[in-house]
């Protein structure tokens, strides 16, 4: 039996690592582990740039053990103290410092980092995993095609999946392609349709800008601070490891369905619409006070600018024939949940899991291996996507009084410490559901700790 053949579409993290995970089975010899392509659309400096600030959590470290990175994604963190909410003078109203443990999931998680760095930081292990493969008799290992799209996607011919690239013009056929390419996944479109954006996108009211600035030595240090305004906006400045930067959250909750529509609109506008959504947070936050004045400042030239909505998608089935979705781009938890990466990361870890039988030739059919994964991975994303309701008008508040309400209270909660473990013990909620997820055991190899040295660049597959 010929290896099948896989398209990854996404170069992020749950794509690289699924990448991973599959050519580790055990058991499997080189010249018969799946032939795996991974399509990114950006260029391999902007996926990799450096985006905003993530964590890791619970099972989600475990997988970093697994892969061998985590030493290395312990010394790439942003160094993130703790969260403290601040008033327009800068003082402290509530702080919450980081459980360096990981017992409690506090709101600062222990594994800070950024976006760019973990995701380089997998596809670059990735290209390990895959060099010690090609080494062997058969093996090839991972191609990666960057700067390029999956345009069209045709199934219709059941046991095959031919796709077109959009720049490259070329057609190619695949036993499985995985969507792992986010939100607003290209891939989920071209198979579920269009139609079905507006009901598989669920609207939480709340939009941001994410990006960076040169970091202010007498204000910006390893504390996360959290500064609201009337109106239901929100800032956020965090440390981003490197000492030079600060990253910046600008967030705005609208509860008026014509405004949710127009923001909602411009965040799907991407890189072209930069000029309109800097402008837009402009107009938002110009009277706010506190260090806004130097952050919109610095935001009108910063190169690492991102607006987006923030949402969750919701779906009743994540695969479709010889089609499945990963991570986001099938079931986004949003930010707010604080288990997106992780969840990302332990779904590429069961997906590889539940595809071995698959691989190896047992069944010609990759069907109950998709039906596994979803049974396996359902019940841990309905809890992660179980928000408080109305989380995001909660964090905002609309005027001055309920932001001293929310200091108030998040003072008393964050500062008397026991109460928040003992909540998060009696009653997971948020990011505590990351202690609650377990790995099962699928017998795949795991890779000794390494250095992101030990890869050079060259190494990358570019067509």
């Amino acid at each position: 039996m010929a290896p099948v053949e896989i398209l990854i579409v996404g170069c992020g993290i749950a794509g690289p690592t699924l990448a991973t995970f599959l050519l580790l089975l055990s058991d499997v010899p080189a010249a018969q582990k799946p032939h795996i392509t991974v399509v990114e659309r950006a260029s391999e400096r902007v996926a990799h740039s450096r985006g905003q600030n993530i964590d890791v959590r619970g099972a989600g470290v475990a997988v970093l053990r697994h892969l061998g990175i985590e030493g290395l994604v312990r010394r790439s963190v942003t160094g993130e103290e703790g969260v403290r909410l601040v008033d327009g003078r800068n003082r402290v109203w509530a702080q919450s410092a980081a459980d360096r443990t990981g017992a409690v999931q506090t709101p600062t998680a222990d594994i800070e980092i950024l976006r760019g760095r973990l995701s380089e930081i997998c596809w670059r292990n990735s290209l390990r995993v895959s060099a010690e493969v090609e080494r062997e008799e058969g093996g090839r290992g991972i191609e990666y095609i960057f700067g390029d799209y999956v345009e069209e996607l045709d199934q219709q011919g059941g046991d095959k999946v031919i796709v077109r690239f959009a720049k490259s013009g070329v057609r190619r056929s695949f036993d499985l392609v995985v969507g792992a390419d986010g939100l607003h996944s290209r891939t989920r479109k071209l198979v579920w349709g269009e139609e079905g954006e507006a009901y598989i996108i669920k609207r939480l009211g709340m939009y941001a800008g994410f990006f960076s600035i040169p970091r202010e030595a007498k204000t910006d240090d390893q504390w996360r601070r959290w500064f609201h305004v009337p109106g239901r906006r929100g800032v956020m400045l965090r440390p981003d490891g490197t000492g030079t930067r600060t990253t910046v959250l600008m967030s705005v909750v609208k509860s008026n369905e014509e405004e949710n529509q127009k923001l909602a609109e411009l965040a799907g506008t991407g890189h072209a619409g930069v000029a309109v959504q800097k402008a837009l947070l402009e107009e938002h936050f110009c009277d706010a006070g506190w260090e806004c004045e130097r952050v919109l400042r610095e935001m009108k030239t910063t190169d690492d600018f991102y607006f987006d909505m923030v949402a969750q998608v919701k779906m009743d089935k994540w695969s479709k024939g010889r089609v499945v979705l990963l991570g986001d781009a099938g079931y986004c938890a949003s930010p707010i949940s604080g288990l997106g990466t992780t969840l990302a990361f332990t779904a590429a870890y069961n997906l590889a899991g539940c595809l071995q039988e698959y691989i190896k030739g047992t069944t010609p059919d990759p069907s109950p291996a998709l039906a596994e994964y979803e049974a396996k991975m359902r019940p841990v994303v309905e809890e992660a996507q179980h928000l408080a309701p109305g989380q995001a008008y909660l964090m905002h508040p609309e005027t001055a009084l309920g932001i001293r309400a929310l200091h108030l209270f998040a003072s008393f909660v964050l500062n008397v410490k026991f109460i928040f473990t003992l909540l998060g013990k009696l009653i997971p909620f948020g990011p505590q559901m990351a202690n609650e997820v377990t790995l099962e055991d699928y017998g795949l190899k795991t890779m000794p700790e390494w250095d992101l040295k030990d890869v050079p660049f060259e190494q990358a597959k570019q067509i």
